[in-house]
């Protein structure tokens, strides 16, 4: 199917031959050891072994990581097939360990994983950083299991370097709609709002995260990547453990979810990708964030239930 063959509002983001020669111009690749400047807000196009040696010291505020799971998944040409507990732990600690030089003493750092790979991310990394909590996001969707319980969930193991970092808790608070609305004596609501759209209140977030929704294909965000992750997610990390002007760094970039939420809310960047393709899809993604910051289910300054924001178009929408 062409992108002119797509269906009614299906707005999976797609790349031409052209732009994938017209972006493929931008992308970045280190030969030599390079100054923070060169490479910042840029996505580099490279094998993630041969760049970190190329990178500064102590230059990143956060770290996202979303590696391959232990799952065989094809990503375009490139494939990852699955390994023994022990294969796992040596493949991650392979490029972890160098990576460490490249944490700010007051960095974060966020690491995706699965059930079944957990266990493995945590001996690594318990080993180079202080763990702080391990969140669980439930992943709602696929169609579910035969003969096994659907699995609706991932983690992220969140880290930092030191005691010293970043949590702007007022940042990343729920809004969430009431389902008692009690009231003050005076009658005035007690820990809650009315507004408009109805009754909600502000509160604080867990490490239980039920409101995220993966990209599909009538998202604006979404792309064809096999394991992208959503805007809004990324939202809550960057917010919570980053201050404008920081810099995010994310080694497994995909179709650049990181980069381009990063962008939206005033942060510095560098992405690294392997393939070709994806770091292209990034680049168009990013040129779109200059014009819609939009990301949805965060709004006012505040994110929302999953589906309780009511949609109102934008600009770029209603032409």
């Amino acid at each position: 199917m062409t992108i002119s063959e797509k269906i009614p509002y299906n707005r999976t983001l797609q790349l031409s031959s052209g732009e994938l020669e017209k972006y493929g111009k931008k992308l970045v690749r280190l030969k030599k050891p390079v100054i923070v400047k060169s490479i910042l807000n840029k996505t580099i196009n490279q094998d993630l072994y041969k760049t970190i040696p190329h990178l500064p010291d102590q230059f990143v505020d956060l770290l996202f990581l979303d590696p391959p799971y232990n799952l065989p998944k094809r990503f375009n040409q490139r494939a990852f097939k699955r390994k023994t507990s022990e294969e796992y732990i040596y493949w991650m600690d392979q490029w972890i360990t160098p990576m460490v030089r490249l944490m700010k003493p007051t960095a974060s750092i966020y690491v995706c994983c699965d059930w079944r790979c957990s266990q493995a991310v945590y001996e690594v990394i318990q080993k180079h950083f202080q763990i702080r909590n391990r969140i669980t996001w439930e992943r709602e969707k696929g169609r579910g299991a035969k003969s096994n319980w659907k699995n609706s969930m991932e983690d992220i193991w969140y880290c930092t370097v030191s005691d010293e970092f970043t949590f702007n808790i007022d940042a990343v608070k729920l809004q969430r709609s009431v389902l008692a609305p009690y009231k003050s004596t005076n009658g005035d609501p007690k820990d809650w709002q009315e507004t408009k759209d109805g009754k909600y209140r502000l509160t604080h977030p867990s490490n239980l995260w039920t409101d995220i929704t993966i990209p599909f294909w009538s998202m604006r965000e979404n792309t064809d990547h096999p394991t992208q992750k959503s805007e809004k997610m990324l939202a809550k990390i960057i917010l919570a453990s980053s201050n404008p002007g920081d810099i995010v760094l994310d080694p497994f970039l995909g179709s650049g979810t990181t980069s381009v939420t990063a962008k939206k809310l005033g942060r510095n960047y560098v992405g690294i990708e392997i393939d070709e393709e994806f770091c292209c899809l990034a680049e168009k993604r990013l040129l779109n964030a200059g014009r819609n910051k939009t990301i949805q289910g965060y709004e006012g300054g505040v994110f929302w239930e999953r589906n309780a924001l009511k949609k109102t178009k934008t600009k770029d929408e209603k032409n």
